[in-house]
C-alpha cells in the first residue's frame, strides 16, 4: 500500500467533457508516481468553511511525469467540485493521496476480466484496464429518465 502524502499540484489543463463533467491534468511530485488504478484524492477547498477534503477517484496517471487525471462530476455550489471547475493552467491546489486501496490487479493477472461501470464511475476503470495483464471486456452503463 502507497504512502498517502499531502502535497500542492498545479493545474496543467481543464476541460468540460459533458454536461457538469470535468477533465482536470494535475502536476503532482509524488503522488502520481505512487497511485495505483482504482485509489482515490482527496481535493481541498479554498472555503475556509469547509473542513474536510473532496475526495475524487483517479481516472488516469502518468507515473514517470508525475501526471495525474480526475474525471469528476460537478455537483453544485458549496460541494467543492463548483469551486474545483473554475481551476485554470497554472493554479495550484492542496490534495492528499493516493488513499484507498485501489484494485488487487495481481488476482487478475492471466484471466479475462470484466470491467463493469456507469456514469462518473466509468473513468477509474481506464487506469484498470491499462494496468491489469488480463484479457478486459469493458462494458459502460447509464442511466436515462427511463
Amino acid at each position: 500500500m502507497s504512502e498517502k502524502k499531502r502535497e500542492r499540484a498545479s493545474v496543467l489543463s481543464q476541460e468540460w467533457i459533458a454536461e457538469n463533467v470535468c477533465n482536470l491534468w494535475l502536476q503532482t511530485e509524488e503522488i502520481a508516481g505512487q497511485a495505483r488504478c482504482g485509489q482515490f484524492v482527496s481535493l481541498y477547498s479554498r472555503d475556509e468553511s469547509r473542513l474536510l477534503p473532496r475526495p475524487i477517484s483517479i481516472c488516469e496517471t502518468d507515473r514517470k511525469k508525475g501526471l495525474l487525471r480526475l474525471v469528476y462530476r460537478v455537483t453544485g455550489a458549496h460541494t467543492g467540485t463548483e469551486e474545483f471547475s473554475r481551476l485554470t493552467v497554472g493554479d495550484e491546489i492542496d490534495i492528499i493521496g493516493p488513499l484507498g486501496n485501489g484494485f488487487p490487479l495481481e488476482e487478475a493477472e492471466g484471466k479475462r476480466v470484466l470491467l463493469i461501470g456507469g456514469g462518473i464511475g466509468i473513468p477509474p476503470l481506464l487506469q484498470t484496464a491499462k494496468d491489469v495483464r488480463a484479457e478486459v471486456q469493458i462494458v459502460p452503463g447509464y442511466r436515462d429518465e427511463e
